[in-house]
């Protein structure tokens, strides 16, 4: 079982942590635009501050740094950094990203059109996390020598990494879980992702990824009829009944219901996007197990169904499956949305045959087209290529990249070392970004290992930065 830190003060529900937003002192506003002069406007950046086990004289700061949701639902599954604090000396702090949770620049106005939108980017945040730190040392008593480690997950842990690379005056070290940041045009293939997908189902149950690739025609075969897409509706007891034009976002809501399975396989029962069994894979694929060459659609079908039912009612408290949600709803899907038809282009593809899903082609233009017609922008395929240096990252230093190799997300993830402190850290078991979540008695023995392992690298910057520290 995950356990929650102690002796914390409280004051939100189930977080472990005293929730601070900065305060009105010089500095403690964020600027809405840290990059230009016309827009002068401030917000307040929520974060989260744990000193239980801090060492006031210089002690570390292991600074979180936010995804695309609410700081609290991240720090309640990132045990990892409360874990080793005590052993550290070191101070908690997580981030929230700006127009996630409760950081909205322009309040409620902030997702209201593409101007107010326009402040959202990953430059932006990462600019917001250097303020924030230097304003922490400056006025907390005791940390004005603490090293910074910036520690994240997924796209957190892109922002870790970059956070590195672009301010390496402010942060000693990072670590970037899960951190897909070369999963950008023309640096990975873009059928990788789901190639990786379909591998965990392949391990995981007999004939479970072949039914899942037959399941898409068995789906078309049963709705050509009215009374089809009746039985269907019934037999995934939908809370709104398919019709004609909801197939293709069903069959969205399922193919995204496998990828969220892969990137939380864990191997101890968890919430971090559904209440799920360990090893939750393992389970959906026991539903799975028919013989292909023999097996109705109906009875097919009627398998995917009790398979869903796993990731969307393993407590048995769900009376219908929406299908228009997928995950939790901490995490902030406008935004991210938002942020993929700008600078986040990520390219994904399948092909039916090396994956089980329908064939689908990356088409930049119809993807830039829709983007256009959502929010009035259109997105820069290279941007990230160019702002954040692509795969040509050997001049940095002290970083980590861990992934693991049930991840669809390691496709675009640095999986060998680039240098002697931009190493690469692989767990073979682990789904999304375990190495970051609270030790459990079910761990792999991989990731435990992993853990050590990042720990002997902050160690290893800690005195790096102790030793280049000017005396006075």
């Amino acid at each position: 079982m995950e356990r929650k830190p102690q002796n914390t003060q409280h004051r939100y529900s189930h977080a472990p942590t005293d929730i601070v937003t900065m305060t009105d002192r010089q500095g403690g506003n964020q600027r809405i635009d840290h990059f230009g002069f016309l827009e002068d406007g401030t917000f307040k950046q929520r974060y989260l501050v744990n000193n239980e086990h801090w060492d006031q004289k210089g002690g570390p700061i292991l600074f979180y740094t936010g995804n695309e949701g609410d700081i609290t639902w991240f720090c309640n599954n990132t045990g990892f950094m409360w874990d080793v604090a005590e052993e550290l000396g070191a101070m908690l702090v997580f981030a929230e990203h700006r127009y996630y949770g409760e950081s909205l620049p322009f309040g409620q106005d902030s997702y209201s059109d593409a101007k107010h939108l326009n402040y959202l980017t990953s430059e932006q945040a990462l600019a917001d996390f250097s303020v924030l730190i230097r304003e922490l040392k400056r006025t907390v008593l005791g940390a004005q020598k603490s090293p910074v480690i910036a520690i994240g997950g997924s796209y957190g842990g892109m922002l870790s990494a970059w956070l590195r690379m672009k301010y390496p005056n402010v942060v000693v070290g990072a670590l970037a879980a899960s951190a897909p940041i070369w999963q950008f045009p023309d640096m990975v293939p873009c059928g990788d992702f789901y190639k990786i997908v379909t591998q965990d189902f392949a391990r995981s149950g007999l004939n479970c990824d072949v039914n899942i690739r037959r399941s898409w025609k068995a789906i078309d075969n049963i709705t050509a009829t009215d009374d089809g897409l009746q039985w269907l509706s019934g037999e995934f007891s939908l809370c709104s009944p398919l019709k004609k034009t909801d197939l293709d976002g069903f069959k969205a809501w399922l193919q995204e219901t496998w990828v969220n399975l892969a990137m939380v396989d864990y191997p101890y029962e968890a919430n971090f996007l559904q209440p799920l069994p360990r090893w939750p894979i393992q389970v959906v694929c026991k539903h799975l197990g028919f013989d292909p060459s023999v097996v109705s659609d109906y009875q097919l079908l009627g398998g995917i169904s009790e398979a869903a039912r796993v990731y969307y009612n393993y407590t048995g408290n769900c009376p219908c499956l929406n299908t228009s949600s997928t995950a939790t709803g901490n995490l902030g899907f406008i935004g991210w949305y938002y942020q993929a038809c700008t600078e986040m282009v990520m390219p994904l593809c399948t092909d039916g045959i090396q994956d089980m899903f329908e064939p689908q082609d990356w088409n930049f233009q119809a993807f830039s087209d829709e983007c256009h017609s959502l929010f009035g922008v259109r997105p820069r395929a290279d941007w990230a290529d160019t702002v954040y240096g692509g795969l040509d990252i050997a001049s940095h230093s002290n970083i980590i990249f861990s992934n693991g190799g049930l991840d669809p997300w390691s496709s675009g993830g640095v999986t060998r070392n680039i240098s002697d402190s931009v190493v690469a850290i692989v767990i073979p078991d682990g789904a999304h970004h375990l190495d970051l979540r609270y030790n459990n008695e079910y761990d792999p023995h991989t990731v435990l290992s992993a853990r050590v392992l990042e720990v002997k690298y902050f160690k290893l910057w800690i005195t790096q930065a102790r030793k280049l520290q000017i005396p006075g």
